[in-house]
Parts: C-alpha cells; sequence; structure tokens
C-alpha cells in the first residue's frame, strides 16, 4: 500500500491542493483497529518520540532523585515555544540538577512564542539554548546522565547509555527488535528514530494503557501521561493544537506533534467506552505538512490538527462539545485571503 489522499483545498469550486500520507490506530494489545494509506509506512517520529525519550529516566526515579514537579516534568516531553514561562521552567530544572544551558548541545534559533520573540527584538538580544523548543529534553538526558554519574560532554552520541537506554526501553515499547529501528539525527542534534506507524501508535497506545508492563515502567508511562495532559502548556503553548486538545480532553487524551508531517495521540482507557483499551494513533504527512504563512501560530499547520479531529471524530473520541471547543482547528475551515474574504474550504478526505 502507499500514501492516500488525507485532505484538500479547494479555491472556489476547484480542488487546488492535495496532501497525502497514511494513519494507524492500534489499541495497546496490538490490534489495528483502523487504517488508511499504508500503516507499514515507516517514518521518523521526530518530536512526536519526546515522551519515549523521557521514559527511562522516569522509569529510574530521576522525578523523585531531583524532585521534579508534574510541570516539570511535562516539559521534558515538549516542543515548547520558548515562552518566558518555558525557560524558566527549564532554568528550574537544570537549577535542581546542577547543570546549565551551557550544557545543552541542542542549538539555538528563534523562540515561536511571539511576545518572547519580540521582547527579543526590541532588546537587540538574541535567543539562548534554553529557548530551543527541545531544552526540556535535553535537560532530561542531561539530568539521567547526571543522576547515574555518566559523562555530560557526549550525552547524545548514539553509543552513549543514556542514549542506548532511550534506543532499548522505545523499542520494547514498539514491540520491535532493536535492529530495526530506523536511526537518525533530529534537528536539535539528538538520535532520532523511524518504525512503521503501526508500531509507533502501538507504543503510545502501551504508553497511555501500561497495564501489561512491568509495574516500574507502567509506573513512569503513568507519571508522563498525568504531567502532559495535567500542564498541556508545557508540551507547547496556549493556544497550540497540542495543548488545546489536552485541555478539551481532560486527562483522556494524549497529544504530541512532530516535525514534518508527523503527529501521535493517545487515548486512556475509558477514553472509546467504559471497558475500552487505550488507543495509539500515528498520523504522516507525506509532504510534511508545511507551515503556510500566517500571523496565527496556533493554527500554521493546516493539515495535522484537523486530520487529527476527523480521525477522533470517527473514532467517536469527542462529544460535541468537545468539538466545539476545538472547532478553530477543523475539521474543515474556510480559507481566507488577506482580507477576510472566503476562497475556498479545508477538509479531511479520508474515511477509515
Amino acid at each position: 500500500m502507499t500514501a492516500r489522499p488525507l485532505f484538500e483545498v479547494t479555491r472556489g469550486n476547484i480542488i487546488e491542493s492535495v496532501h497525502y500520507g497514511s494513519i494507524a490506530v492500534v489499541d495497546s494489545k496490538g490490534k489495528l483497529i483502523s487504517s488508511y494509506g499504508d500503516p507499514k509506512m515507516v517514518a521518523f517520529l521526530r518530536s512526536s518520540a519526546k515522551p519515549f525519550q523521557a521514559l527511562p529516566f522516569v522509569e529510574n526515579s530521576g522525578v523523585e532523585n531531583f524532585g521534579l514537579s508534574q510541570r516539570e516534568l511535562s516539559i521534558l516531553c515538549a516542543s515548547h515555544e520558548g515562552s518566558d514561562l518555558h525557560m524558566q521552567t527549564v532554568e528550574a530544572i537544570q537549577k535542581k540538577v546542577g547543570i546549565d544551558e551551557g550544557n545543552l548541545q541542542c542549538g539555538i534559533h528563534m523562540p515561536s512564542d511571539v511576545d518572547a520573540f519580540k521582547a527579543l527584538i526590541l532588546n537587540g538580544k538574541m535567543p539562548t539554548p534554553n529557548r530551543n523548543n527541545c531544552s526540556g529534553k535535553h535537560s532530561g538526558m542531561l539530568a539521567h546522565a547526571r543522576m547515574r554519574g555518566l559523562p555530560l560532554e557526549n550525552y547524545l552520541d548514539i553509543e552513549h547509555p543514556i542514549q542506548q537506554d532511550i534506543l532499548a526501553t522505545f523499542a520494547e515499547m514498539c514491540l520491535l527488535p532493536v535492529n530495526e529501528i530506523g536511526p537518525g539525527v533530529d534537528g536539535c542534534s539528538a538520535p532520532n528514530f523511524a518504525v512503521p506507524l503501526y508500531n509507533a501508535a502501538l507504543a503510545f497506545a502501551r504508553l497511555c494503557d501500561p497495564r501489561e508492563l512491568l509495574e516500574a515502567r507502567a509506573s513512569a508511562c503513568r507519571k508522563i501521561t498525568a504531567a502532559m495532559t495535567t500542564h498541556p502548556e508545557m508540551v507547547s503553548g496556549y493556544g497550540e493544537f497540542d495543548e488545546q486538545l489536552m485541555r478539551v480532553g481532560e486527562g483522556r487524551i494524549v497529544c504530541k506533534r512532530g516535525a514534518e508531517g508527523y503527529q501521535i495521540v493517545g487515548l486512556l482507557p475509558g477514553a472509546l467506552g467504559p471497558d475500552s483499551l487505550g488507543v495509539g494513533i500515528a498520523l504522516k504527512v507525506s509532504d510534511g505538512d508545511a507551515s503556510r504563512m500566517s500571523l496565527d501560530l496556533a493554527h500554521n499547520n493546516r493539515v495535522r490538527p484537523a486530520l487529527i479531529l476527523e480521525i477522533l471524530h470517527q473514532l467517536g473520541a469527542l462529544s460535541s462539545k468537545e468539538k466545539q471547543a476545538l472547532a478553530s482547528f477543523g475539521p474543515e475551515r474556510p480559507v481566507k485571503n488577506h482580507r477576510g474574504i472566503v476562497t475556498g474550504r479545508s477538509r479531511p478526505v479520508f474515511q477509515l
């Protein structure tokens, strides 16, 4: 199977563009509930891997060792916006661990948070590593290394014990041998992983419903999902799709975006009915879902939010009230020009 049409944009009555991709929906016991396109499509999780990259640290009692708050745990799993709140939270973690942003090897970029961006420009300042949207993840990796007395200077080397633990843990969550995990380097220079959408969805289902895992890992999974859903503003930023979906879901839905059109969503047990298992949803938009030119940063990915809402609608996971609260993200939205004139529509075109 190959990627299939997922989403179209019209101008007038003419289809102007089409986005292709694939979807896998898997429960925590490994049943492929639904799919579209190719559920075996291999893709990099990119930042959707962050909860798994935090998992070995949490499983080894890192949260308790450093006295991290639930808010601080949430930002370890984040693609945050580089706001002052995010930076202050990362700095608090580093103070507890005994490191600083000079230890981070994630690189530097301008923050996505509008207020932070403007403040830097107006004050003639450059961003520092803690503004990087992956600074929480990197601080967690360094905390794990520090806790175990391991070197900090090469913490991103794939052969470093921390990265080997992450790789092994992720493979176990996916129910794949380590040698079947496709290796790569992420935008923040950390190792990243490519697996079939089916296995990524399975891993996220098991993260959200760890009943069959050993207790130490199951407990760590519950801590991570609880932190992300209790403090979704740490995972992305206020008004962003991930934050809004988790806030509206009130602890039932876990959401983590990745670059290049990747998105992963988990439904906790009971989200689809009293006896339902945990469910993982992995989505890959083939063309990468490039951001459109918009001053509305909360909606600068036109495809993935709409597709996820349509998937959740088809699965029966959202109430009418929840759909209304998220309606600004889709599934179907008007396309407006710079004068606010409606020129067409954008909408999902798949059926699971």
